[in-house]
């Protein structure tokens, strides 16, 4: 279990961090996926040496891989297996073939295609993922949303939306997908480029799947308990912010929060 979580250590990581890029996301589940494969094929010897190593240092006796298998609920009958051969498929192929299709399920091929499509829309570094071939098949993923024409103006569309966010210095050191949105409504590009800011809003409804999110919502079974399960939308949303943001809130000083209150109203004593 060790080499399993190893390898997918790095993933898990990165699709925890709330500034997440969906594009690396992306590729780093298939590397996942492939490295899991890859230690199911050839992995095995491998981790017999280690098991092998760590047995002779504690004086623990090594059980032998040619002989056969005796199944400890019924010694009496044959298993007509080597302890090799049990070991390999029915503990070490078994975890990692559910690694592999637990990934396969969380990731699959029409998902992370829509991931990668919705990337082409990040506006890091100038745009640079920017694909209209990308954002077309997008388009094409929401058939109730984009009509036969509006996806014939789209492909016109997005060429004039590149050409001027490019050139226009108020998309200059954006981070995200949501800053975007942000910006484009407060230079009214939104209605020069409808379609397009109709894709960057289908683009955000994707966080609500994300492990930050995710996060949010199971910190509100330790919020709203039994004991305290009556409270107003505003004050669990207060308590809520308060768990979820946690290292934030860390910074904050005892002494500021004192006089925040004070501050508020006058009061008979000083706090």
């Amino acid at each position: 279990m060790k080499r399993i979580l190893g390898i997918t250590n790095t993933l898990c990581e990165a699709l925890q961090r709330k500034d997440q890029d969906i594009l690396n996301a992306c590729e780093l589940v298939k590397s996942t996926k492939k490295d899991l494969q890859d230690f199911r094929l050839e992995g095995f010897d491998s981790l017999l040496e280690d098991v092998t190593s760590f047995c002779d240092q504690h004086d623990i006796e090594v059980v032998k891989m040619e002989d056969e298998y005796v199944d400890t609920r019924s010694r009496r009958r044959k298993t007509n297996i080597t302890n090799r051969q049990h070991y390999v498929v029915n503990n070490f192929n078994t975890v990692l073939d559910m690694q592999i299709q637990e990934l396969g399920n969380r990731f699959s091929e029409v998902t992370t295609n829509l991931l990668m499509c919705m990337s082409s829309l990040s506006p890091r570094d100038n745009f640079r993922a920017f694909n209209k071939l990308k954002l077309l098949n997008l388009a094409e993923m929401y058939p109730y949303d984009f009509n036969f024409d509006e996806k014939d103006k789209l492909i016109y569309e997005l060429g004039h939306y590149i050409a001027n966010v490019k050139e226009d210095t108020h998309f200059d050191n954006l981070n995200g997908v949501s800053d975007l949105a942000q910006r484009m409504v407060e230079t009214r590009k939104n209605i020069d480029y409808p379609l397009v800011y109709r894709l960057i809003k289908l683009s955000l409804l994707l966080p609500v799947a994300t492990a930050s999110v995710e996060r949010s919502f199971s910190s509100m079974k330790h919020v709203k308990t039994e004991l305290r399960n009556r409270m107003g939308d505003g004050y669990m949303n207060d308590c809520c912010l308060c768990y979820i943001e946690k290292e934030f809130f860390q910074q904050v000083s005892i002494e500021d929060v004192m006089q925040r209150f004070q501050t508020m109203k006058t009061r008979r004593q000083q706090l």
